[in-house]
């Protein structure tokens, strides 16, 4: 073997060694968003079904795309979303289009005078494969059933007490 190929040959063995490979996206069906009512002080988790829309308050909410990573992975959970406000005469306007991070989210969260609402993570993979939130909960979907629009749930701001006994 000439000195050229022999060098070649361990060029190429590096590169692959030095390149580390990822693996693919999962695709979600359900985008997991927190939504700040201002005016009530209240925090809602909201799970939005692809291409579909849910309503808080006059916000209607609508992902588009739901992707994360494995669980062998470094965390990266993105969502394409779009957000219209519904104004007093019964108008749309569109607040918001592009993509949202939950790993960071003050970096593409919704501002609005009465409502923030920023992504937490993705649910119900659409290839099996089950992943986690950022809250640790299973992904699997509860009690949705297909076709009905989920109402969101009321998370309380507070952290729960504990009763210590002396």
């Amino acid at each position: 073997m000439s000195l050229l190929t022999r060098s070649a040959a361990v060029a190429a063995v590096m590169i692959c060694i030095t390149q580390p490979t990822h693996a693919g996206r999962i695709e979600n069906a359900v985008a997991v968003f927190a939504a700040l009512d201002k005016v009530t002080a209240r925090i809602s988790e909201l799970e939005v079904p692809i291409d579909q829309t849910v309503e808080f308050g006059a916000l209607k909410i609508t992902a588009r795309i739901c992707n994360s990573r494995p669980p062998t992975e470094r965390p990266k959970t993105t969502t394409f979303v779009e957000i219209d406000e519904i104004k007093l005469d019964g108008s749309t306007d569109r607040l918001f289009t592009g993509w949202m991070l939950a790993e960071s989210p003050g970096l593409n969260a919704l501002e609005h005078p009465v409502f923030d609402v920023w992504l937490t993570g993705c649910k119900s993979p659409q290839d099996g494969v089950a992943a986690t939130s950022d809250e640790g909960q299973d992904s699997v979907a509860d009690d949705a059933t297909i076709g009905e629009v989920p109402r969101p749930k009321e998370v309380s701001p507070f952290p729960r007490r504990r009763r210590i006994r002396r």
